[in-house]
């Protein structure tokens, strides 16, 4: 730990205290949370949460765009189901990203390192066939519900009980949107032949 002057103060022997953390990055003291959890853990698990946070943006704006651009018979139906399935996922984004605060890790802080951290890669495509879309859906879901468990084992192995509870909803409601686009996709394919 060092300290650092801050600011001019009418005391001028008020420091703020700065703590190096493992990664390198600087933590103010007003923003090091305390946590019972090891260095180590808190380290893993913010990673992992972090990973999980730049997803969820990436999925819900890939499923938003979607649902913005869908077209066909079905319209209506996977327009409701889209929206329906993003405001879940954004959901998501607020809870995990405040986990990370919790235990004393910092988080995402811009589009760009949302960029730098998504695993789920965009879709720029002027025009994309319904099914097509659900088919991509679908399997981002899957991806994300294996990074969810990823996780969960990493909060696991640091004692991170209350992120990993967190974790179990979440693969519970990703499962579902997989199921729903697996379905949604048969049928749309069965409509097409």
């Amino acid at each position: 730990m060092i300290n650092i002057p801050t600011r001019r103060a009418a005391n001028p022997s008020v420091y703020r205290k700065v703590f190096l953390v493992s990664t390198k990055s600087k933590i103010a003291a007003d923003l090091n949370t305390p946590t019972d959890l090891a260095a180590d853990g808190v380290e893993k698990v913010t990673k992992a949460l972090n990973g999980l946070v730049a997803d969820a943006f990436a999925l819900y704006l890939k499923t938003k765009n979607f649902h913005w651009h869908i077209s066909g018979r079905h319209f209506r139906d996977y327009h409701l189901l889209l929206d329906e399935h993003a405001d879940q996922i954004f959901a998501t984004t607020d809870p995990l990203a405040e986990r990370v605060r919790k235990i004393g890790g910092r988080t995402v802080h811009s589009i760009g390192e949302i960029a730098k951290l998504q695993s789920v890669k965009d879709n720029n495509e002027d025009y994309v066939p319904p099914v097509e879309m659900l088919h991509e859906l679908m399997d981002d879901n899957k991806k994300m519900a294996a990074a969810l468990r990823k996780a969960h084992k990493i909060c696991d192995d640091a004692d991170d009980v209350a992120s990993a509870s967190l974790l179990e909803n979440y693969i519970d409601e990703t499962e579902r949107r997989t199921w729903f686009l697996f379905e949604a996709s048969r049928q749309e394919g069965a409509n097409e032949k």
